[in-house]
């Protein structure tokens, strides 16, 4: 489930910066790019190709990417590409919403607000204003605290994630990584406060409020890996719907096109013919409203664009596969009993049911919706999350 365990990723970003970003990368004199998206909207970035998933995370928490988008012909062949990209974008989202979160609720606390009424000239609320430079400088005196306060928020919790029997023991591993990750990442403004009230009797309300929202955030993790199989599985989808117009085009009169489009040897050659011919398919992950947009900052808009004359049908199957009654099989029986041949198109709609109810358990608000620009023939589907 790690989204860092590559220290880089071979893939053709198009990276559409905020004007934070942009703002940056032109005073350290980088010439941004200009690019025509695959909604023929302009937008000025970066290309990146291979990137760093971590370089890529720090971009994303500081404000400084509003869009990212890829397009190719093939996607087989970088599968686990995409899906680590889709899982470092949904985790770097989730990371900014713990943080945005936590800081609400510690304003809230008795601890801070006795301190607010005691020192009218040093409050600590949404409307707080303290230089990166300067909570630098009160952090650098406190890194023994800052170890000591983590190892007491995160002991009692990892200590309950290991004796909780109804997690298996690669989920526990992996909530025990997620919870330091969530700490770790951490606004230096959290880190303030935590060290101000630690050892003091408010610092107990304090990790009180942490410890609950590391449950929800863990659980919340948990969508991300679900959301990369399913962006795969549907670009898998495009890309073979280009694959087998193609292939009727070069091979005419060919009855089996399944067959001819799963041969190595001919697949290669279709593909080379849809690059040759740009025939690709896109995919974009739209971060937010900015970091001035309330209420719009935990959105995360996946979106895939397919050139495909078949947009009825494809809006028809999406509506029809997304309501299915699937909540009475475990998700690997569901993949045991599709039938024979069956995996290759109807996986990834049918995948939009477990999807929709794992993100009704954890409270993350979910739609999919398909549709078609009037000024092209480009088929759109839209994944939107609220986290």
């Amino acid at each position: 489930m790690s989204a860092e365990k590559k220290f880089s990723l071979n893939l053709p970003l198009k990276v559409i910066l905020t004007e934070e970003g942009a703002s940056h990368f032109i005073s350290h004199k980088i010439k941004l790019l200009r690019f025509r998206l695959a909604d023929n909207i302009e937008e000025y970035g970066i290309s990146l190709n291979p990137f760093s998933p971590q370089s890529l995370q720090n971009m994303i928490l500081v404000n400084y990417i509003s869009k990212i988008e890829i397009s190719m012909s093939e996607f087989v062949s970088v599968r686990q590409e995409v899906m680590d990209l889709s899982k470092v974008v949904v985790y770097s989202l989730l990371y900014k919403q713990f943080d945005r979160q936590l800081f609400a609720d510690f304003i809230q606390t008795d601890a801070v607000q006795k301190h607010n009424r005691k020192n009218p000239t040093q409050l600590i609320d949404e409307r707080t204003k303290m230089s990166e430079n300067q909570l630098r400088q009160i952090l650098a005196s406190q890194k023994a605290t800052v170890q000591l306060a983590k190892k007491e928020i995160l002991d009692p919790v990892w200590k309950s994630l290991m004796e909780n029997k109804d997690y298996s023991l690669e989920e526990k591993n992996i909530y025990l990584l997620m919870t330091e990750k969530f700490l770790n990442r951490l606004s230096l403004m959290n880190w303030y406060i935590i060290t101000k009230f630690y050892r003091t009797e408010g610092f107990s309300q304090i990790n009180i409020a942490i410890r609950h929202l590391l449950q929800v955030y863990m659980e919340k993790s948990r969508v991300a890996e679900y959301i990369s199989i399913l962006v795969m599985e549907l670009a898998l989808n495009s890309e073979n719907t280009n694959m087998r117009k193609e292939a009727k085009r070069m091979f005419a009169g060919i009855e089996d096109v399944d067959a001819l489009i799963y041969d190595p040897e001919q697949r290669e050659k279709i593909v080379a013919e849809l690059k040759r011919n740009h025939e690709q398919v896109f995919i974009s992950w739209k971060l937010g409203g900015g970091s001035s947009a309330i209420g719009k900052q935990g959105r995360l808009q996946i979106t895939l664009y397919n050139k495909d004359d078949e947009f009825q049908e494809v809006k028809e199957n999406i509506e029809s596969k997304a309501s299915a009654d699937t909540n009475k099989k475990s998700l690997i029986d569901f993949y045991r009993e599709l039938p024979e041949g069956q995996e290759s198109t109807d996986l990834g709609l049918y995948y939009l049911s477990y999807l929709d109810d794992a993100c009704k358990k954890v409270n993350v608000k979910f739609e999919s919706i398909v549709n078609q620009f009037s000024s092209s023939d480009l088929t759109v589907i839209n994944l939107i999350f609220n986290f």
